[in-house]
């Protein structure tokens, strides 16, 4: 795809960036001349967890532009407070924030330990709270920012939050932080949306997990072009809870131009995740939690 390179100098911030969508959203910023900081936790390659900060830096400098790794654990706020830190010395400046680290957990109220309650919620919730506050500062005093977080649309319907309390309770904490981002930025050049995509993506949770078969994902290039896209939209685009295919065929893209995303290119991956403001995932009786446990999850789950 040919673009206008409108984010070459850009400065982005993703966590969760090592790898899967978070290191594709990298990757994709770094093409477009995005200087980049891998925010995470892996400095060293793991059997079921291959990549680092280190790895995927070097893979963006590759692509001709600074990048900065930097170990963040966001349920530490000094860790998040030094890696904003750094990257304003380093780059000094920060345009672009993905708040793309999650941690999942279907379950259902009674079999969610209060610990799991603590991790997702300090992970997904408080980790993208302190992670947006450690940036707007310097968004506002640039009068420009971008904050996409990875999260779904907010729910109404109670059915949706079966096996899932836990878990929307901290995704959409995520999305709240979007919403507010996007109210307090306004007339100040920041914005705030969420991106959610409609199938499962192809990842290292999707496998470790075994959300389904590689037929029925998509490739997480899908969220990289989105994010490249709402990094260039105009500040009045701001407030929307997007649902990726839906954005994308917002900006043109017809349903021949999304089969490229496809991971089997043979077959449409069904759209398992998608939300429409008021209901939840097609699979909402997916269970999944502690992945040496995934057997009995999928043995529970009434889909």
């Amino acid at each position: 795809k040919d673009r206008t390179m409108a984010l070459a100098g850009k400065v982005a911030i993703v966590t969760g960036g090592t790898r899967g969508i978070g290191r594709q959203c990298v990757l994709a910023l770094a093409r477009e001349g995005c200087n980049v900081v891998v925010a995470a936790k892996s400095v060293s390659d793991q059997p079921n967890l291959p990549g680092t900060i280190h790895s995927v830096a070097k893979e963006a400098e590759l692509l001709g532009v600074g990048a900065l790794p930097s170990q963040v654990d966001l349920r530490d706020e000094v860790t998040i407070q030094n890696c904003v830190d750094e990257t304003i010395k380093q780059f000094g400046k920060v345009d672009i924030l993905v708040n793309n680290a999650s941690a999942l957990w279907w379950q259902d109220i009674v079999d969610t330990p209060l610990k799991k309650y603590d991790l997702i919620n300090g992970i997904n919730a408080r980790g993208t709270f302190t992670m947006s506050q450690a940036c707007f500062p310097h968004m506002i005093a640039n009068k420009h920012g971008r904050v996409i977080n990875m999260s779904p649309p907010i729910v109404t319907d109670m059915n949706a939050y079966v096996g899932k309390t836990a878990y929307f309770m901290s995704k959409f904490g995520m999305s709240m932080v979007a919403l507010g981002v996007a109210a307090e930025g306004r007339g100040k050049g920041v914005t705030g949306n969420t991106l959610w995509p409609a199938t499962v993506i192809e990842s290292a949770a999707a496998k470790n997990f075994q959300l389904g078969s590689p037929s029925s994902w998509r490739k997480a290039d899908i969220l990289a072009d989105c994010v490249v896209s709402l990094a260039q939209e105009d500040d009045s685009f701001t407030g929307n809870m997007l649902i990726d295919d839906v954005y994308l065929k917002s900006k043109g893209l017809s349903d021949a131009d999304l089969i490229k995303y496809r991971v089997d290119p043979n077959v449409e991956p069904p759209r398992i995740l998608a939300m429409d403001g008021s209901t939840g995932f097609t699979g909402s009786g997916f269970k999944r939690g502690d992945v040496k446990k995934v057997k009995s999850d999928i043995e529970s789950s009434t889909i």
